[in-house]
């Protein structure tokens, strides 16, 4: 990725429920892809097993492989569910990015592990200082945190799949160099009088 134009690429889908962000992140992905953009990273995948309840999985998008992330908290109520291990593994994905190049980096979350310094947050520094276009998910509760991890250079979006081809296009489309085989999307014209 040729990193000379230092424009910001950044953005983060604000949601107030993780279920109201998945469906339309899910499905500007599956967007993009049909058009021919190369998009990479990791999003949330189905939900896996443990000891008979939902565990959390991320999905790789290139490859096809689910990272289980959740662990057993044993009898704390109030421990987190993540293993930062876990991450530590699925944390290739990203760095595998850096290595193949992408018109589109996902990551699934900015979350608590993030906010506090750990989980992704060093590969998405380094995908951002290398240029790459990202996108994740925030909750309102660690939207504080989010902005001051991009400097307040972030884009905050709702989770609406137009509000993501919106910035998309004016953020990132329109800089790319043309490709054969790019679908480009359709303007939409306003009605004639």
């Amino acid at each position: 990725m040729d990193c000379t134009e230092n424009a910001v690429t950044i953005a983060a889908i604000v949601h107030n429920h993780k279920a109201a962000a998945d469906a339309p992140l899910l499905a500007f992905v599956q967007r993009l892809q049909s058009q021919g953009l190369t998009v990479r990273g990791l999003v949330p995948g189905p939900p896996g097993t443990l000891d008979d309840r939902g565990a959390r999985t991320l999905l790789d998008l290139e490859q096809g492989t689910l990272y289980p992330i959740d662990h057993d908290p044993g009898k704390d109520p109030n421990a987190c569910c993540l293993d930062p291990g876990a991450l530590l593994v699925a944390g290739v994905v990203l760095r595998r990015v850096m290595e193949s190049g992408a018109d589109l980096v996902i990551v699934n979350r900015f979350g608590v592990l993030e906010a506090e310094g750990g989980g992704f947050s060093a590969e998405m520094l380094e995908l951002m200082a290398k240029g790459y276009p990202l996108l994740t998910v925030v909750a309102p509760a660690h939207l504080d945190a989010w902005r001051k991890f991009t400097g307040g250079l972030a884009t905050e979006l709702s989770p609406d799949i137009d509000a993501m081809a919106n910035w998309f296009d004016e953020t990132v489309r329109n800089r790319m160099p043309l490709r054969p085989g790019l679908i480009l999307r359709k303007a939409t014209l306003p009605p004639l009088l």
